[in-house]
Formats: structure tokens, sequence, C-alpha cells
């Protein structure tokens, strides 16, 4: 089991439940081989999901590495692998099919919803779109993939059927190749994390909150809302915890991840989203009240010709249902 030294410096209470959890829920990549999870899956059915949108030099690679390293022979780890195209403009549902994904447009599945932008839409359908036992979302943006990666994720869920939901853990290389890295991205560090110690604290051992890459049993994800924008990691999270606790979930460390990194104005959007998302959890358990959350809009400077402007946006809070309830 791989474990970290964890400060034990808060007076809250809950700063031994973080690091025991962190203890027993936390593990390495190469705890994970090929081997041993394909003998805990057993009758297990596994897909993997890839929410995509414009991501065709990228989701070749990734795709190909799932089909050539994970779904071959008589005993297949991963049973199929779905790519939800969103609106595409480029060529990535063609360059998904032909490395051998199922690709699923948003209309394709449950057609009485209009569909909407977004990863978390995207996820919610690729969710509808699959029997499988167990899934494992991974963001189609990712540089220098790993098969690796789903193999180590599977591994919790598999190996112990009290846990539920297994969030990657890593290190973000920044933009700076001369600044060593640690920790998550810059909305992690500034919003999600403050956030999470703020008023969810038995989650601070959580070390990617917004991690893109998780495995989670389908029949507990069928049964929480999918926020349709970026705000889709954090409140599964945060609804897992609230519906099953913390030990069903569990964390392993992948060590290095690379995908491209947005824009400062970009981020200030995603972190927005991701706020609003904590927010309205919080106003469900009336924690706060309704009108913190109710101002869903930013506005952020933009310098044109010299000049300064500001720039309106409205920032998507809106949430599809659990699917459970849809049947």
């Amino acid at each position: 089991m791989y474990v970290r030294s964890v400060s034990d410096a808060s007076a809250d209470g809950s700063s031994s439940r973080v690091t025991d959890w962190f203890t027993r829920r936390t593990s390495d990549i190469d705890s994970w081989q090929l081997q041993r999870v394909m003998d805990a899956k057993a009758d297990t059915s596994v897909a993997v999901i890839l929410p995509a949108r414009d991501e065709e030099a990228t989701v070749g690679e990734i795709v190909g590495a799932i089909r050539a390293e994970l779904t071959g022979g008589a005993r297949p780890l991963v049973d199929e692998v779905i790519v939800v195209d969103s609106g595409s403009r480029d060529a990535t549902a063609q360059v998904a099919a032909d490395s051998g994904a199922r690709v699923v447009a948003l209309d394709d599945v449950l057609p009485d919803y209009a569909p909407r932008a977004g990863k978390g839409e995207a996820m919610w359908r690729g969710l509808a779109a699959t029997t499988a036992d167990v899934v494992v979302f991974v963001d189609a943006d990712l540089q220098s993939f790993d098969a690796r990666f789903v193999v180590a994720l599977l591994g919790p869920l598999l190996d112990d059927q009290t846990v539920a939901f297994v969030k990657a853990a890593y290190d973000r290389p920044p933009t700076d190749p001369s600044v060593p890295s640690n920790g998550g991205g810059r909305v992690t560090e500034l919003m999600a994390r403050p956030m999470l110690s703020a008023f969810w604290p038995e989650l601070g051992g959580i070390l990617q909150p917004l991690a893109g890459e998780y495995a989670a049993r389908a029949s507990l994800l069928r049964q929480l809302p999918f926020r349709c924008g970026y705000g889709v990691d954090l409140g599964l999270l945060i609804d897992t915890y609230s519906a099953a606790g913390l030990d069903v979930i569990a964390q392993v460390d992948l060590r290095r991840r690379w995908h491209r990194h947005s824009d400062l104005p970009s981020l200030g959007r995603m972190a927005t989203e991701v706020m609003h998302t904590a927010l309205d959890r919080l106003v469900a358990e009336g924690r706060v009240p309704a009108e913190l959350a109710a101002a869903s809009h930013l506005w952020q400077p933009e310098r044109l010709e010299g000049a300064v402007a500001l720039q309106h946006y409205d920032i998507d809070i809106a949430e599809r249902p659990p699917l459970s309830a849809l049947s």
C-alpha cells in the first residue's frame, strides 16, 4: 500500500479521519499489475468512457492504447471503449472510430433530452449508453497516455467490493519546465481544495478532486446527478461522499499526467462553475442561504486595442438528474 506522510495539524476533529482514510485508501500505480486486476475482475463488465470535443490530436492514441493492451484475448479487462462526441468540429469522431471506439453522439442516447454543451453532459450520456457494471472516465485530451492508468483505477474497485469510487491522483507538470511539478492545477489549488477544506474537511485527503480520470460502480453513478459543465468532477465526488460516505472512495497515484493548459480567463470561468457546484450542494444541505448561489455569471476584463473592456459570461449551472430517476 502506498502512503505518504501527512501533517496532522487541524483541530476540528476531522484530521484523524483524513489521515486514516489516506493511509488505507491511497495506493500507487505500481501496486496494480494487469494480471492482479484481471484475476479480481471475475465476471464484472467494464467500460471506458471518453467525453470528447475537438480532440482529434489525442483521442486516437488513447483509444488505440486501451484497445491494444486491455481489450484483447478471451478475458479482456475492458469490455468496451465509448467516445462521446460532444459536437466536435474536427475529425474527433472519425479518429476515435478508426481507433476502435464505439462513438456516440450526444443525441444518440436519451433523445427526450435536448443535448447541451459540456463535459458532464457527455459523461451522463455515456453512462446511459452502456450496461457495464463499472465505468472508467478518461479525459480525451491526455498526452503521453498510459493504459496502466485504466488498470490502476480499476484495481481498488475490483479488488475490494466496499470501494465504489476511485479518483486518479497525480502531479501536473507546469507550463514552465524549470518549475518542479507538484500538486494539482490552478483551479484545484485556488478553488476546489480550499472549498473542500472549508466545507467537507473529510475530503481533504483527495489529492486531485478535479481529476477527470476516475472509475466507479455504475450502480452508484446512476443514483447521482451530473453537472453538465466542468463542475461535474467535484459534484460527483461530493455527492458520492454525501450518499455513501468517505470509505467508499479511494485514490490511486498515477505519478504524472499531461494535458494541455488553459489560459487564465478560461480557468476563471471554470473555477466559477466549480464554485457554483459546491455552493449548490451547500444550499441543498441547508448550510448556506440560497441567494449565495443565485448569481450564475462572471465579468472578466479584456484588453482590446489598448483599451480595457468588460466581457460578461453566463456560467453553466445546469444539472442532469440521476439516470435512476428516468426509468
